[in-house]
């Protein structure tokens, strides 16, 4: 056995109990335990539920926060799907209206180079009536000549007149 034993033996036992000492600790215990609850438990536990309210106002308000950034995220994507919608709307009617312009250039380009034409063959037609009047003029002028030289002895002035009107009339008209 050991020596500890052997003395807590001899001192009266290991289930000998000491009345002085089991009051003494019992009123001690009470004394500890009303101050504790008097100085110590109520600050305590008051401590233990402000951290409990304000942990539970902090995930209160974390959802809150989460919450409202889902909604927000989701309002972001809805901004963001109109935004595509407007810019592929834009994008078609810049298209049309560029096809629109192409069409209405490639009208105003042929009907000004028809016009240019019409204008060129009106201007042909009167050099050509003009050039047709002017030959017209120097042959009559060669067939009075010549035929003056012909008959100017057998015909008068009525008669070479009257002739080279003749000839005139016979020429080709443009």
């Amino acid at each position: 056995m050991s020596p500890v034993l052997l003395s807590a033996l001899a001192a009266g036992g290991l289930t000998d109990i000491d009345k002085n000492l089991f009051v003494w600790t019992l009123v001690l215990f009470a004394l500890f335990a009303f101050i504790m609850g008097k100085f110590a438990w109520g600050p305590l536990l008051q401590a233990v539920e402000d951290r409990e309210k304000s942990v539970r106002d902090s995930v209160e308000g974390a959802h809150r926060s989460h919450t409202e950034a889902q909604a927000l995220l989701a309002q972001h994507k809805e901004m963001l799907r109109e935004a595509g919608k407007e810019r592929e709307e834009i994008i078609k009617r810049a298209l049309r209206e560029a096809e629109q312009i192409k069409a209405d250039l490639h009208t105003k380009a042929r009907e000004e180079s028809e016009q240019m034409i019409a204008r060129a063959k009106d201007q042909i037609d009167r050099q050509k009536a003009q050039a047709i009047q002017e030959l017209r003029g120097e042959v009559a002028e060669l067939a009075m000549g010549a035929a003056s030289r012909i008959v100017a002895s057998s015909l008068t002035k009525d008669a070479q007149k009257k002739l080279v009107d003749e000839f005139i009339a016979g020429v080709p008209r443009a």
